[in-house]
């Protein structure tokens, strides 16, 4: 018995591959698996115009025929008829997106080198006409030296002359010549070459977009401006939040001098004072800050520029055994690791998601800001060391990149040992360029100041009155500071046998503890401890930053820093590495490494400076 022709469907994903694949076939549709894999194979009947049926089948969305995916590895494996249960397709229907030629393009080379009679859809043909872009058919056909036909899947416009075509390439001869090796790069130039020779009119905004990716996406210039635009924002941190900065500190000054007038001496104003407004009131101030941080992060991603910087991304994290599909994840860590640690499901490589994960803490957190906030306005003066450059935002973005060097360090070793894996390309669709919307920039900084200043009203105010009441009692007999008589004092004292050889004193072992509940408890966790060892008006209206510049040597500060660079974060991400790792091995080793790389950072950096005479 004669077997129908086969005619497998190509593309890469959302080039509306299915939706052609479901207009061909109609209702007359099987759903199964692959045999020895859980990739599902989807077939149908399609009836030609000579009366002749066709099975179809519908391959998984692929970039590439050197797969990164399972799902890429089936498509592979039926083209060049080898995968298992499947014989080799008749003919091939490669479908692509015509309002993003040039990248399918790329693909679709690929597939047309391997001698299979194949026909070509040009599809959504109706949105790039839509978007002012004309693709010329027929002088594609010329490029390609295959049939095309324009298509729009959820209209069937094309779906006869489709049926003709392929009715034509079945009965054509084979030529296999199996997968081709010409690499990336050749593949991505003739893809453009054919996609602008078969290009009749394009808008001014696709012509400009692809001006900018010249330079944007450019191996030595793209780098360059992505450190640039990150030096331009942690100089923008300091710079432009210093007026909004001292007003609320005022605020909360004003708020300490009002509740020492009206509520009399005692436990109360104790508890308002040093431990509320003095605990909380110290990481609120930090707000315009992480607003400014947050800012230029939205403003990148509304542009389109964010996922530009992915891919620029891709070769660096290639060497130290990631792939770009990293660079979501990590990126997201810098607003906070524990939705970084949750996107990395989308990395299928379970090893680079365990690196990924182990090193997402590395990446500074907006929690981290305001300690390193607080060091830099105490310890950095606030000076220029060029023409607009200062000094203070200059820290801050070396505080940044040694996290991100780190991260990179450590993902090396890793991937180098524990977590070996394999290179996985990194393929995407670039966004257009676009004007981000004011309304939702503000929006968008809007919901950031609630969720900070939620933590504020909860995490850092409970974890504050605690750490007051620790600090408070019991009471301190004459000669005798809250520190040393009180329970927290008391168990500092333990902590700081341990602290004092990278340079930390009795009040940073103390801020270390409750620091694991969030990091920036660590900065009211220290106004905290410096408020209730104040005995008169006048130390109540002095500022942390002037307390620890005369408490504090800048080696300890500068170790302090170290520390916070590599330490831990908060609670929430080692409980998210359990849940995401589905055990404990890996977020105790995540604790062990951190704590091992935060003592050592810090105390190398004490010791250094220490000889250095800073």
């Amino acid at each position: 018995m004669t077997s129908i022709p086969l005619v497998a469907v190509v593309g890469n994903p959302n080039a509306g591959k299915s939706a052609l694949f479901n207009k061909l076939t109609g209702a007359r549709q099987k759903v199964g698996n692959y045999p020895g894999v859980t990739v599902e194979r989807k077939s149908g009947r399609l009836s030609l115009p000579d009366g002749r049926p066709v099975e179809l089948v519908d391959l998984p969305g692929a970039y590439s025929l050197d797969p990164s995916s399972p799902d890429e590895a089936v498509t592979r494996d039926v083209v060049v008829g080898k995968q298992q249960g499947e014989r080799l397709p008749d003919a091939l229907l490669l479908v692509i997106d015509a309002t993003n030629l040039d990248n399918h393009l790329r693909f679709a080379l690929q597939i047309i080198a391997l001698g299979l009679p194949t026909v070509v859809a040009l599809n959504m043909v109706d949105l790039a006409e839509r978007d002012g872009l004309i693709i010329d058919a027929a002088a594609l056909e010329r490029e390609l030296g295959v049939p095309v036909i324009e298509t729009v899947a959820v209209r069937r416009r094309g779906v006869d002359e489709l049926k003709l075509e392929l009715s034509t390439a079945i009965g054509s001869a084979r030529r296999m010549r199996g997968a081709g090796e010409e690499d990336f790069v050749a593949l991505q130039r003739r893809a453009r070459a054919i996609a602008a020779a078969a290009t009749v009119s394009e808008t001014a905004t696709r012509r400009w977009s692809a001006r900018l990716d010249v330079i944007a996406l450019h191996p030595l210039l793209g780098p360059l401006i992505f450190t640039a635009i990150m030096f331009v924002m942690f100089q923008a941190v300091f710079a432009w939040s210093q007026a909004p900065v001292a007003l609320i500190e005022a605020a909360v000054s004003a708020a300490q001098q009002a509740v020492l007038a009206a509520v009399p001496d005692g436990f109360l104003q104790s508890m308002l004072v040093d431990g509320v407004l003095a605990g909380v009131g110290s990481v609120i101030v930090f707000l315009p800050q992480i607003l400014i941080l947050f800012l230029f992060i939205l403003l990148l991603e509304t542009t389109g520029y964010m996922v530009r910087a992915a891919f620029l991304m891709d070769r660096l994290m290639a060497r130290v055994g990631l792939s770009g599909h990293a660079f979501i994840p990590l990126l997201s860590s810098f607003a906070c690791a524990v939705p970084g640690i949750m996107a990395t499901r989308t990395i299928e490589d379970p090893k680079h998601r365990l690196t990924t994960i182990m090193i997402a803490p590395l990446m500074t957190c907006s929690a981290r800001l305001p300690v390193y906030a607080i060091i830099i306005g105490a310890f950095i003066p606030a000076r220029s060391v060029a023409s607009g450059i200062g000094l203070q935002g200059l820290v801050l973005f070396a505080l940044y990149l040694i996290g991100i060097v780190g991260a990179l360090l450590a993902a090396l070793v890793l991937s180098r040992t524990i977590a070996k894996g394999n290179h996985q390309g990194f393929m995407m669709e670039m966004p257009k360029y676009q004007l981000p919307h004011p309304r939702d920039i503000l929006l968008g900084l809007w919901q950031r100041a609630i969720i900070f200043l939620k933590r504020a009203g909860t995490i850092i105010l409970v974890s504050t009155i605690i750490l007051w009441a620790l600090l408070s009692f019991p009471q301190p007999r004459p000669g005798e500071t809250a520190l040393d008589s009180s329970i927290a004092g008391k168990i500092a004292s333990g902590l700081e046998v341990v602290m004092r050889p990278v340079g930390f004193n009795h009040e940073i072992s103390l801020a270390l503890i409750p620091a694991m509940a969030a990091r920036e408890v660590a900065v009211s966790a220290l106004a905290t401890a410096y408020s209730v060892q104040q005995s008169d008006e006048a130390q109540a209206e002095q500022s942390l930053t002037s307390q620890l510049r005369g408490r504090w040597s800048l080696p300890t500060a500068l170790a302090f820093l170290a520390w916070f660079v590599f330490a831990p974060q908060c609670l929430s991400t080692v409980a998210v590495a359990r849940r995401e790792t589905n055990g404990w091995r890996w977020p105790v080793f995540m604790l062990v490494y951190l704590f091992a790389l935060a003592y050592i950072a810090a105390g190398a950096t004490f010791w250094v400076a220490t000889f250095l005479g800073l």
